[in-house]
């Protein structure tokens, strides 16, 4: 058996395996309590993710190879590095030369996009304030990112179902054929209401509540349940949707 057979076993069993799902929540909830996911940076900048997301969004990229990445939620900015540094690297092993990363928030903060606008992989970043969803925003992106090929999103902004759903609509039809349109934070479905205080989102509300509105309208996407086995923890458990046709 060779190793990507040995993975693809690793995975199946995992997938069958219920107990190992429910002590995965339940590490995630306990977790969550502490913050866990504001505990790490990449290359200087607060991510907020977990390791296992990036690492999933690093396979992504290197396999899709975009020359567009289109991410909502900008925050300290540390999403839009990471992928600024992937898309380099890529760059450096022959894909896209002029792949870029195009962020979208409603509230970037001067100090955040000082840091980021003096970052070595601004070059390849390009940010828009306003709502997501705004038409003038969905407007402005489609511009940018007309013409590109390969185009992967990352959804992480206001997490109601109503906003993500309209994040999903305005901007899923973007994503080229074998890409993804990834949904962070859908494990709010799965986290005790508690958690999310002063929040307008939480079980019920949330973007796996959008996921699923989505999915039921849009049979030309899939939710690809072998990167939710593989990962077990995640904050976007059924979130990585796969454009099939």
């Amino acid at each position: 058996m060779d190793h990507g057979e040995h993975v693809e076993e690793n995975i199946r069993g995992m997938s069958a395996d219920e107990e190992l799902h429910e002590r995965s929540r339940d590490w995630i909830c306990a977790s969550a309590r502490y913050n866990y996911s504001y505990n790490f940076s990449w290359l200087g900048r607060p991510i907020i993710q977990y390791p296992q997301d990036i690492v999933a969004m690093q396979e992504l990229i290197w396999t899709i190879k975009p020359d567009v990445i289109l991410e909502t939620g900008i925050a300290h900015g540390g999403s839009l590095i990471f992928s600024a540094s992937m898309l380099e690297l890529n760059a450096l092993c022959g894909g896209p030369q002029d792949s870029v990363v195009v962020g979208v928030d409603i509230d970037i903060r001067a100090h955040n996009r000082a840091a980021i606008e003096g970052h070595p992989m601004c070059r390849r970043i390009e940010m828009l304030k306003g709502c997501a969803v705004a038409p003038q925003i969905v407007a402005q992106i489609k511009e940018r990112i007309r013409g590109r090929q390969r185009v992967l999103v990352f959804l992480d902004s206001n997490h109601t179902h109503e906003h993500v759903l309209a994040e999903l609509e305005s901007y899923a039809s973007l994503v080229s054929v074998g890409s993804y349109c990834v949904v962070f934070d859908t494990i709010i479905d799965a986290m005790p209401n508690e958690m999310f205080p002063n929040r307008p989102w939480g079980p019920g509300n949330n973007p796996r509540t959008a996921v699923r509105t989505f999915l039921d309208n849009h049979p030309e996407f899939e939710s690809d349940q072998r990167i939710n086995s593989k990962l077990l923890i995640s904050t976007a458990p059924d979130g990585y949707l796969r454009r099939l046709r």
